[in-house]
């Protein structure tokens, strides 16, 4: 246990195609059950109701205006207070989804989510521990392309049109002016779990270390 009754509050930002959900994936494994629950950025997004093919294209999901800030703060809030939430789940406007109710619970261990909990300064301010995960162009670029197709059924065409338009200008304008300011910075290049894994064992290790120290 801490000194106080917070949680240490860990954000993982990274943009898209970085690797950012196996990261997390092999993060939270490294936990028992109890001891660490995850606030995801993309539960949040402001329902933008039923659209076609093109105006899913059009449509800019990529800005801070898209995503329900007070309701993402406020369930934060509630969480470090030992608050359990409930939240619908984001079903990226496919109307197929069969939309489940997140029961989300405090834990010692909170981490936070998304491209924007950096750029919202209230969410940054409560981090104890930030890590940013980045990955060259090119690959995330592979990566958004497969994704989509799988996941989505988006066409390449569609992909890049929002890769240009609206995925790489909010990457630069709201995620990377604060990579530098990270605690720690993760590169994500390879296509490889185990090299992922051996590096959120190590973190893992690192940061439970130091939560026994402010004891």
């Amino acid at each position: 246990m801490r000194k106080s009754n917070k949680p240490f509050i860990i954000g993982i930002a990274g943009g898209s195609g970085s690797g950012k959900t196996f990261f997390l994936k092999s993060f939270l494994n490294h936990f028992k059950p109890g001891e660490v629950t995850l606030v995801s950025q993309d539960d949040y997004y402001i329902d933008a109701g039923v659209m076609s093919m093109e105006e899913n294209k059009l449509f800019n999901f990529d800005l801070p205006s898209a995503i329900d800030h007070k309701q993402f703060v406020h369930d934060i809030s509630k969480l470090v207070h030992g608050e359990i939430v409930y939240k619908k789940e984001y079903n990226f406007n496919n109307p197929l989804a069969v939309v489940k109710t997140l029961e989300i619970k405090p834990a010692p261990v909170l981490i936070i989510e998304g491209l924007f909990i950096l750029h919202f300064q209230d969410i940054a301010a409560l981090l104890d521990h930030s890590i940013f995960i980045e990955a060259k162009g090119s690959v995330a670029l592979q990566r958004r392309i497969s994704r989509d197709d799988i996941e989505r059924g988006y066409p390449k065409e569609d992909v890049l049109y929002k890769w240009h338009n609206h995925v790489v200008p909010a990457y630069k304008e709201y995620l990377l002016p604060y990579k530098s300011s990270c605690h720690r910075i993760v590169v994500n290049n390879d296509n490889t779990p185990e090299k992922i894994i051996e590096l959120t064992d190590a973190i893992c290790r690192e940061l439970k270390l130091q939560q026994l120290n402010n004891c």
